[in-house]
């Protein structure tokens, strides 16, 4: 809402422009991912690794610079989703890996098995120079990570009946929203 009137009956607002909210995708994000797995589904990201303060393996992205994360339990370690990034612990060719994903970087979450989730779409370069200058202060770079617990991906028993299914017959693509 941009209007400073009180639509409640009270009148004006306390200094006339409302207090600017921060962005609601972090909460969105954390939302369907809980959803995901409460419903026993894998969540993916699709993340933008050309945007600024996102670590990820170069050699996984497609041609338009992105990258599809398994964020599961059972994909990665230390996994930490805060209001400004998601960071975790994954393995990418056997080599345990550090992610940095900003969350304006983030372009969609949703579940592998369905396609059902949610796509974000919109310019968030305000959030991209606010965030960017943050991290500023502290260097980000990928590195290898040890861990004294291997990680391990669970594939589910489905995954070669689906494979079988691939021809296009009885399986439904991504069923994503765009929120701007």
């Amino acid at each position: 809402m941009t209007s400073s009137k009180n639509t409640t009956g009270g009148g004006e607002s306390g200094g006339g422009d409302l207090p600017a909210m921060t962005s609601s995708q972090p909460y969105l994000i954390r939302a369907i991912y809980e959803w995901i797995v409460d419903n026993n589904l894998t969540p993916y990201v699709m993340v933008d690794a050309t945007r600024k303060g996102t670590v990820v393996p170069e050699d996984y992205l497609d041609a338009e610079g992105r990258i599809i994360l398994n964020i599961s339990q059972t994909a990665t370690s230390e996994l930490i989703m805060s209001n400004e990034e998601i960071t975790f612990n994954a393995r990418f060719s056997g080599q345990a890996i550090g992610i940095c994903v900003p969350i304006y970087s983030v372009k969609a979450i949703y579940a592998r098995e369905n396609g059902q989730g949610m796509m974000f779409d919109g310019d968030s370069t305000k959030e991209e120079e606010a965030s960017t200058s943050k991290m500023a202060k502290k260097p980000v770079a990928l590195e290898s990570v040890s861990n004294d617990r291997p990680i391990t991906v669970a594939e589910s028993p489905e995954k070669d009946d689906k494979k079988k299914q691939s021809n296009g017959k009885g399986r439904k693509g991504p069923n994503l929203k765009v929120i701007k």
